[in-house]
């Protein structure tokens, strides 16, 4: 009896360090694949994104399209989930009209974005990227947005930006 024991014993200790092993081999395959995949959402964010929303600009009065930091948060005052966040901007991305925008005072400055020939995969990486990641803001980003954009008011008649 004695024996039974230990020998069960042995094989639960053997199987469970199995199991421990095979559970932290897959833990380690997807946190392997999420790097990856996030560095390529980076990397096609920056491609095709940082050319029009740029961050190294020195003055909002250089800017060519509001920065994607201001983009964010507005999204993220109008959409609640993840889900509902990335679909709203690969829908304006894919169909960038005055209409359809949330940020109405940066399209009265800038106009609505140009037509671009995206990828709608790419564009769901990039939004998901957008939403999961802390966005990069010009230096000038956080004093402008305080001075314009009171109370979350902002600069656009109509809806709030």
């Amino acid at each position: 009896m004695k024996a039974n024991l230990i020998l069960i014993g042995c094989l639960v200790a053997v199987f469970s360090s199995c199991n421990k092993q095979k559970t932290e081999n897959l833990r380690n395959e997807v946190r392997s694949t999420a790097v990856v995949e996030n560095t390529e959402a980076l990397k096609l964010f920056q491609q095709n994104c940082y050319a029009c929303h740029s961050v190294i600009t020195k003055s909002h009065d250089e800017i060519i399209a509001p920065p994607m930091v201001a983009v964010k948060r507005r999204y993220m005052k109008e959409y609640d989930s993840k889900a509902d966040f990335v679909a709203a901007v690969v829908a304006y991305a894919n169909d960038p009209k005055a209409e359809n925008a949330l940020m109405l005072g940066a399209v009265e400055k800038f106009k609505a974005m140009p037509k671009q020939a995206f990828k709608k995969d790419e564009l769901e990486k990039i939004a998901t990227y957008i939403y999961d990641n802390e966005i990069e803001a010009p230096e000038w980003f956080e004093a402008h947005f305080q001075q314009n954009h009171k109370n979350g008011q902002g600069m656009g008649s109509g809806r709030n930006n």
